[in-house]
Formats: structure tokens, sequence, C-alpha cells
């Protein structure tokens, strides 16, 4: 029976098994085209650019917008451009309303603030002074009505002398020669104060003489004290003041009499002028010293 049945043909292994399950038949090049089909189809990123750790770190770059559209809104200004905007009237304005309603403002103000120079005050005075020759009518007018046209500035005016003359008096300023700069620029604001016909119009020029009269005074017997005047006409005050003297018509006698009792003693007339007779400075310089000199006013 066995004998009739036909020989079984032998069978090779390679020759039915799947290529698939016998990985040493796999050619090299198949086996690259496998794994960059499976890094495809997995979607590995390794091999991406954005994966590189150079490009991951760096910032993206967006262009900058100033002002955003949830920003535009309208807003008051900050402080420091709000005073950038005003000028020095409107922030003088400012600062003392603000004093008013909080006097320990200004209180601090006042002792933070530096002291005004001689010069920086007759800049304020000049101003008042052209405000007032600014109102002054054109033509001839009747003084009713010409004081009435400046009547405000001019008070204005008298008010800023009155103020400022205290703060360059002793024992606030105590430097003459600072004090009788301004006394000297003062009195010339006095000069040019109108001279009104009318006796009653006349009273501001008047009392004005005479507070600053006494204000050289105070200044030149505190000057006296400091080498019993030697400065005051080796500086030529006496005779400044005695131009002023002359000019005021004759108005600033205190002041005259301070400056005769404290260079007196040196020659000086009643009007501040040089005397007759040759001063002890001149004495002494020319060496005549010795010979009899007038003492005082008279």
């Amino acid at each position: 029976m066995n004998v009739l049945l036909s020989p079984q043909l032998p069978v090779f292994p390679h020759q039915h098994e799947s290529p698939h399950l016998s990985q040493r038949n796999l050619s090299p090049l198949h086996n690259m085209s496998s794994r960059k089909r499976k890094a495809d189809d997995d979607g590995d990123e390794s091999m991406s650019p954005m994966s590189s750790p150079a490009v991951s770190s760096r910032p993206l770059i967006r262009p900058s917008k100033k002002f955003r559209s949830n920003d535009l809104i309208g807003r008051p200004l900050p402080l420091p451009r709000l005073l950038e905007t005003l000028n020095t009237d409107q922030l003088r304005s400012v600062l003392e309303r603000i004093c008013e309603r909080h006097p320990d403002i200004g209180q601090e103000v006042v002792s933070g603030a530096p002291r005004p120079s001689v010069a920086s005050a007759m800049n304020v005075l000049q101003s008042y002074q052209d405000k007032l020759n600014a109102a002054a009518p054109y033509g001839n007018s009747s003084a009713e009505y010409t004081y009435n046209r400046v009547k405000a500035p001019l008070m204005a005016l008298i008010d800023a002398l009155s103020d400022f003359t205290p703060q360059f008096l002793p024992p606030i300023e105590t430097q003459p020669t600072k004090s009788l700069d301004f006394l000297d620029g003062a009195t010339k604001f006095i000069h040019n104060l109108p001279n009104w016909q009318p006796q009653a119009y006349r009273h501001h020029k008047e009392n004005a003489y005479e507070d600053i009269s006494k204000a050289w005074a105070l200044v030149i017997n505190e000057a006296a004290k400091r080498g019993g005047g030697f400065n005051l006409h080796t500086d030529g005050w006496d005779h400044k003041l005695a131009r002023h003297n002359e000019q005021s018509g004759g108005r600033l006698g205190t002041a005259i009499t301070a400056m005769s009792n404290s260079v007196g003693w040196m020659g000086s007339g009643e009007n501040g002028g040089s005397s007759e007779q040759s001063s002890i400075l001149n004495q002494i310089v020319s060496g005549s010293f010795g010979s009899p000199v007038r003492v005082g006013p008279w």
C-alpha cells in the first residue's frame, strides 16, 4: 500500500517563509527605507527643525504697539507734563492757591526757597513800573482821570516796594553793600512815580520817600558800626545819597542826617557832598593831617 503512494517531495523552509519573519534575509537598503517610512508614519519630531533647542529657546519677535486699542481712552496729563505747559504766572497762581489752603506748605516754601537777590527784586519792580507806564493815558488828561487810570498799577508798585524793602534791611540782610544797592535802585523807582499837581494825589509818593529815607538811615547806622562809616565814604554812598536827596526835593532828610553823623568826621557836608575843607582821609593821603577840620554837619 505504501509502495503505491508517490514519494513526498522535500519542503524547503525558505520557499514558504514570510519575508517579514526572516530578518537576516533583508538587505540594508530595505531596512533603511523601512525606518524612513516608519519615521514618516509615526510623525517623529526628532528630525523637525522646530524641535531644535536653539530654535525653541528664542522668543518670537512680534511688532510692538505703543498704544493698544484698549488703552486709547481719555485721561489727564501726568503732573510733570502738566507743569511743562504752565508759564510763570500760571505756576505762581497755582502755588499761591495751594499755600493759601495749606499754610504749612506755604511756610515750607518760605523757609525752603532761596532768598531773592537785588537783581531779581529789581526785575520784579521794573515789571510793575512797566505796567504803570502802560496804563498812563495819552495826551493831556485831567489829573483825576489819569489817577483813576493808573491807580491800580501805582498801588501795585508801591506795595511791592513796601514788601521788598524790609527783606534787604538788617538784621535780615547782614551785608550793608547789598542793602545799599537795593535802596539805591528802589529810590530811583520812587523818583519815577507821577508828580501830581493836586496835593491829594501826591501822598503816595510822599509816603514812599519817607519810608525809603528811614530805610537808608537804618542801613547807614548799621554800616557806621563797622569801620566808623569809612566804607560809606570811600564807596561813594554819601555822594549817591546826596544826589537822591536833591532829586527828591530834600525829602530824604532822615537819611542825610544819619549819613552826616556817620561820615561827618571825614568832612562830608549836610547833603553828603565834599566839605570846603579837606577831609581827614584826604589829609592822611596828602600828609597834611593835623590842621583844623570841621566835624559834623555844621
